[in-house]
């Protein structure tokens, strides 16, 4: 077991250079020895870190060139992607992908949605609407936050698919640190209040077409106002 927990904190610290930058995708990964060395372990605790980052295909052995970091797309560990998305150093590919990721599922939830969510829901969804807008108006970016996450989270519980509330969960805490970001600009918010009345009342006709329509154009605006606002590309 203390073996184990030792390998772990080995492929933990290795994990870290990665999302540091100091090994960037298809770099080299120091050879054993290195890595001895520089982690303090036995050889055998190397080579067991090196195979539980290659089972999550953050790194890749290549007979007789050696291991190789690869590109965070293609890694299988969602807790090491979650990790690159909140801490490494290429925070702007990280955001518009999480966007992407949060169109094509809320989309498709928003649609199913439309035919199952209950009038307590919908009621709800007018709530936060209307939490937002007096936070927006009091200055007040945490209870602003808090408000839009809430409303997602009725739509996503309202398509009434459990797969799409446990693929979120994980997000969570990235999502409030990224929307804390976004929403701290005034316009944005503006948008997005916009947009979630747009999201609701398509919810209240329950037109499953346009409710989808309605949550891709959020989507594609809260996309729109990352690029102008917050990366400025």
């Amino acid at each position: 077991m203390a073996r184990k927990s030792l390998v772990g904190e080995v492929a933990d610290e290795l994990l870290d250079r990665i999302i540091s930058g100091e090994f960037v995708p298809g770099a080299l990964v120091p050879g054993e020895l290195e890595l001895v060395e520089h982690h303090e372990v036995s050889r055998m605790t190397v080579r067991e870190a090196i195979k539980t980052l290659t089972a999550q295909n953050i790194l890749r052995v290549e007979r007789g060139r050696g291991t190789f970091v690869n590109p965070v797309n293609r890694w299988s560990s969602l807790h090491a992607v979650l990790r690159a998305t909140s801490e490494g150093t290429n925070g702007n590919d990280a955001a518009v992908q999480l966007i992407e990721l949060r169109r094509m599922l809320e989309t498709g939830a928003c649609e199913l949605a439309a035919a199952r969510i209950s009038e307590d829901d919908l009621a709800a969804l007018d709530v936060f609407v209307g939490q937002m807008r007096d936070a927006h108006d009091a200055g007040d970016l945490e209870r602003f936050v808090d408000a839009d996450l809430a409303f997602h989270d009725v739509i996503l519980h309202a398509s009434e698919n459990a797969f799409v509330a446990v693929l979120f969960e994980p997000l969570s805490r990235v999502l409030a640190e990224r929307r804390s970001e976004t929403s701290a600009v005034p316009e944005i918010q503006e948008h997005a209040i916009a947009m979630h009345q747009r999201v609701a009342s398509a919810l209240h006709s329950r037109n499953p077409h346009a409710a989808r329509e309605a949550m891709d154009a959020h989507m594609q605006q809260t996309l729109d106002d990352l690029r102008t606002y917050v990366l400025k590309s």
